[in-house]
């Protein structure tokens, strides 16, 4: 029983008429104790809260105390409902989706030897919720014995910089506003110099760049010059109006909140415009890659199961040409971008890599660590799922030759994640890819159909 004979001693002779010794006895220890016949002891029928599935789901489910009172995640927001009688409450976690993101997070993690983790698979049409990973994990089963960094939710409680994750929002809000075409484009051989900063294309091209390269090869400069043709008010209402400049609504208690600048200058337009100064959840980016390729319609995102024929509460916060210029943009990325590892043959995955240098606690940014992310939706002829994978400072490696960037840590995530979960939820893949079919179903307008975009 591992009781101390002092310790039982002194809550016995304490003037209490009645003292706890021991809780959650196994029921052979009640009947080895009941044998004693020792006077006066008596036993309690109590429930007591069980996790199958471990740590696997952790920081959404939550955890209990001692007495079932739910104090983290799903178990403390529906605590009165959960300890009512018979009161189910059905997620819209699919468990096998997020054993198959939780591995290849975990793997990823061990690969690159990150400090943690985290990713979503959401659905694009209803804002469920189907899978959410944060690394470390622990086992709710026993959350005493966790340290604070596993119970730590990184999906919606931790906010970070994501870097060219946030192009796709800065090109949906500069195609949005009118402010640039699919055939405009700016001059990108010279870095942007305000004050005492400069800001350079870590590839650069070094000549004109049309819209749909800038995106493509994630040129700093090429973005930074369509958000100034937005502005500032403007980027400010386009990204409140997607929801990242304010926390999330979400059925959990631990939800972060945004950091963004408290005086928004011009610096801040431009740093923002590719995913510097400003820090948002993965909850947050997720929601609004889903309303950038669905059609342009908002939803709220929720971890209940969604009734079939339920109306889904939405607002439309851009229009479906933009919503299919982007589907389109964000395709070619993955063809012949810097996300061609998170190719899955026959899906049609669309997305942005995001790889930005983490805040140092003496100041300024630390150059030896960095978040490693890639956003994605699929497939995108019709996107049924969008996906966030993101590793908490990676470090470089031999095979992918020096680097720790999006593009080689979570971009092959995303291509396994699709590979695995798609056949489980009931897409199959395309019967051809080739160029022609792919571009009547992305909507490609007719002028660009063919277009070298790759060239150079």
């Amino acid at each position: 029983m591992e009781l101390a004979p002092a310790e039982v001693s002194a809550r016995l002779k304490s003037d209490r008429s009645f003292v706890w010794l021991k809780r959650n006895l196994t029921p052979r220890q009640q009947s080895e104790l009941n044998a004693l016949g020792i006077p006066g002891l008596y036993f309690l029928r109590e429930q007591k809260r069980v996790y199958p599935h471990g740590p696997l789901a952790a920081h959404l489910v939550g955890f209990t105390n001692i007495d079932n009172r739910g104090i983290a995640g799903l178990e403390q927001s529906f605590d009165d409902l959960l300890r009512g009688a018979n009161n189910p409450l059905q997620l819209s976690i699919d468990i096998r989706v997020q054993h198959v993101l939780n591995q290849e997070l975990q793997s990823a993690m061990q690969e690159f030897q990150g400090v943690g983790a985290a990713g979503i698979v959401m659905d694009a049409k209803t804002g469920e919720i189907v899978a959410m990973s944060s690394l470390p994990s622990f086992d709710p089963g026993a959350p005493g014995a966790a340290s604070d960094d596993a119970r730590f939710n990184r999906a919606t409680l931790g906010v970070y910089e994501v870097g060219s994750v946030f192009k796709i929002f800065t090109t949906a809000m500069a195609l949005e506003a009118g402010a640039v075409t699919l055939e405009s484009g700016y001059d990108t051989s010279n870095p942007i110099r305000i004050a005492r900063f400069t800001i350079n294309d870590f590839h650069p091209k070094s000549r004109w760049l049309s819209v749909p390269e800038i995106f493509m090869y994630s040129s700093n400069i090429g973005s930074v010059h369509m958000a100034m043709e937005v502005g500032t008010q403007g980027q400010q209402r386009f990204l409140g109006e997607l929801g990242l400049l304010r926390a999330a609504t979400l059925e959990l208690p631990e939800v972060g909140q945004p950091m963004t600048p408290a005086t928004w200058r011009e610096i801040n337009t431009m740093t923002i415009a590719y995913g510097h100064g400003i820090a948002v959840t993965p909850l947050q980016v997720t929601r609004a890659m889903a309303a950038v390729v669905n059609g342009g319609k908002l939803l709220p995102p929720t971890l209940l199961k969604r009734m079939p024929g339920e109306t889904v509460p939405g607002r439309q916060v851009l229009s479906a040409n933009t919503s299919a210029q982007m589907r389109w943009l964000t395709r070619l990325v993955v063809q012949h971008g810097t996300g061609r590892k998170a190719d899955a043959k026959g899906y049609l995955v669309g997305g942005k890599t995001g790889t930005a240098d983490k805040l140092s606690p003496s100041g300024g940014y630390d150059d030896d660590a960095r978040i490693a992310s890639f956003l994605a939706g699929f497939p995108m002829d019709d996107p049924r799922y969008v996906i966030f994978a993101m590793v908490d400072e990676p470090k470089p490696t031999e095979a992918t030759h020096g680097y720790a960037t999006g593009g080689w840590v979570t971009a092959p995530v995303v291509g396994r994640v699709v590979e695995r979960i798609a056949p489980l939820l009931g897409i199959a893949p395309r019967e051809t890819e080739e160029p022609e079919v792919v571009e009547n179903a992305l909507l490609v307008p007719a002028h660009l159909k063919g277009t070298p975009l790759a060239a150079n």
